[in-house]
């Protein structure tokens, strides 16, 4: 199975930005591999030409900051979900075997 044509774009463009910038194209895999998703990468596209940061330590700090941002945001949805079956439960019930026999 191979990747979507959008994430290969998005990982392409992130790891030529990189190699632009002068750094290693093996630093550039490296980011893209931690980041994983066609969004993150897309957002560290993003901070790289909006904030042209001057030392590999910058990159790799907003790395870590996109990454923990979307685990934030994983472990929201988790939360959201759970809540919303909890409330389902708690309105309906099990949904069988309600009625007194």
């Amino acid at each position: 199975m191979s990747a979507p044509e959008s994430w290969k774009t998005a990982y392409r463009e992130l790891l030529d930005t990189i190699i632009r910038m002068g750094y290693p194209e093996e630093f550039g895999k490296a980011i893209a591999k931690n980041l994983g998703s066609e969004k993150t990468m897309r957002r560290m596209t993003a901070y790289l030409y909006a904030a042209k940061p001057r030392t590999a330590e910058e990159i790799a700090d907003e790395m870590l900051a996109i990454m923990s941002n979307r685990e934030r945001w994983i472990a929201k949805k988790e939360a959201e979900t759970a809540n919303a079956r909890y409330n389902e439960f708690l309105n309906y019930g099990f949904g069988e075997g309600d009625e007194d026999d």
